[in-house]
């Protein structure tokens, strides 16, 4: 585990990352916000393309949960099949949309401890759709941020919930709201977790990683 960058070298590299996608998105194909929370669910344990390949066809004809209820588990399974958890990951999207019609009039709550107490959807989730939806600074911390938080320095922790806290304690509040899509496609595409691309990298000269490919 790398030790906690200092303020200035944090500022800069989120400059970096900024002057180089000053919007960037996540890549999980949507319609609406029931949809992304549907796409976020799918997509533990599994990438975000072959989420998007699965869902396509689904949300043309799903796209409420009143119309999910309808499609039905049995039918729902036909277009995730190809998604790792299927069955499991079917069982709760088919629960959660009950629980939206009857708890929440159809609509997708807005905070935290709600979105947390529907099925197969867990703090990561929650902060994703918190974040891409209502844009709330808040950080889904997945491999990838993880992975980039210790070997850089940028946000350190020993398990996902200290990634987190340091993402906020550390990250200037102009960078917040991006800073886990930033970090995330860092992680995609630049500081893979096999064969990092340190040579190509934006902050090679302020990453403490030790095994740099250079």
């Amino acid at each position: 585990m790398a030790k906690q960058l200092d303020y200035h070298t944090i500022r800069e590299i989120f400059t970096r990352f900024q002057q180089a996608d000053s919007e960037p998105k996540g890549e999980l194909e949507h319609v609406n916000v029931y949809t992304l929370v549907v796409a976020v669910a799918l997509s533990a344990q599994a990438t975000d393309a072959g989420v998007n390949k699965a869902t396509r066809g689904l949300f043309k004809i799903a796209d409420t949960p009143q119309k999910m209820l309808d499609l039905g588990e049995g039918g729902l399974i036909e277009h995730i099949k190809t998604i790792g958890l299927f069955r499991q990951k079917a069982k709760n999207v088919i629960k959660m949309s009950r629980i939206l019609v009857e708890d929440y009039g159809g609509e997708v709550p807005n905070s935290r401890a709600a979105l947390q107490s529907l099925p197969g959807v867990g703090r990561k989730t929650a902060n994703v759709v918190l974040n891409m939806w209502w844009r709330y600074p808040a950080q889904a911390v997945d491999t990838h941020i993880f992975r980039v938080g210790n070997r850089t320095g940028i946000c350190p922790g020993k398990d996902v919930d200290a990634v987190e806290r340091a993402i906020e304690d550390n990250i200037p509040v102009d960078f917040q709201l991006h800073a886990h899509h930033w970090l995330i496609l860092h992680g995609r595409y630049h500081c893979k977790a096999r064969k990092p691309q340190c040579g190509t990298c934006l902050i090679r000269d302020l990453c403490q990683f030790e095994d740099k490919t250079l």
